[in-house]
């Protein structure tokens, strides 16, 4: 719930793309609901090499509709997955943009303990920093292991996830690039995956009054 005092969001356009790998989908959807994430996940399963599959077609899509669903809360700028040529989901990529008018952006050093900061769960020991330069921008890497809340609070699983604070010069918005999994014998694989990813990502400011909006998906 918002105040008086709040500052408005940042009112900042841009368009977010990717030169994915074959693997990744972009589960980006427009209105979030589970009909377009059906629809998206239809077309999906239906290009798959179904000699390859190790899992039913029904497996896939239903896996890919909950995640698109999932993913796609809080309408991210980008969401996306990452499947095995058998049909297994890996890992999950999310973008979002962050900034509120009048509001300075955090700098390298001031955005590490905000990104380190989760809902549901807390970081295990102690995290990777790397401080990158990419092509969208100076950036922070981050990554650690996370013991994840389970559903109804009792206990906690052990995930793995690597976040990447970005910084697009010329503009204010700070775009965050998260990546998470549960497989962590799958890590050094799924981080080359996020990092080859990530430096293929664009960030292009568009003029003001652009009729686009900060959530335009990316390209596969």
């Amino acid at each position: 719930m918002t105040t008086p005092n709040d500052p408005a969001p940042l009112d900042e356009t841009y368009e977010c793309t990717f030169d994915f790998q074959p693997g990744w989908i972009d589960l980006t959807l427009r209105e979030g609901t589970k009909a377009e994430a059906k629809a998206l996940a239809t077309e999906v399963v239906n290009r798959l090499n179904q000699l390859a599959l190790e899992i039913e077609n029904s497996a896939v899509f239903d896996d890919m509709v909950e995640r698109a669903v999932d993913l796609n809360t809080d309408m991210p700028t980008l969401a996306a997955a990452y499947y095995s040529e058998a049909g297994e989901a890996l890992t999950n990529l999310r973008v979002d943009g962050y900034g509120d008018e009048g509001v300075p952006r955090p700098g390298a050093d001031e955005v590490i303990p905000l990104i380190l900061q989760w809902e549901n769960a807390e970081v295990a020991g102690e995290p990777e920093v790397t401080h990158l330069e990419l092509p969208a921008g100076p950036a922070v890497r981050v990554q650690a292991m996370l013991k994840v809340k389970r559903v109804f609070g009792f206990g906690r699983k052990l995930t793995e996830f690597v976040k990447y604070a970005v910084f697009p010069p010329g503009m204010q918005t700070l775009i965050v690039v998260t990546v998470q999994w549960e497989k962590i014998a799958l890590t050094e694989q799924i981080t080359e995956l996020a990092d080859e990813a990530v430096r293929t990502m664009r960030i292009t400011p568009l003029p003001t009054g652009d009729t686009a909006t900060p959530t335009d998906g990316g390209t596969t």
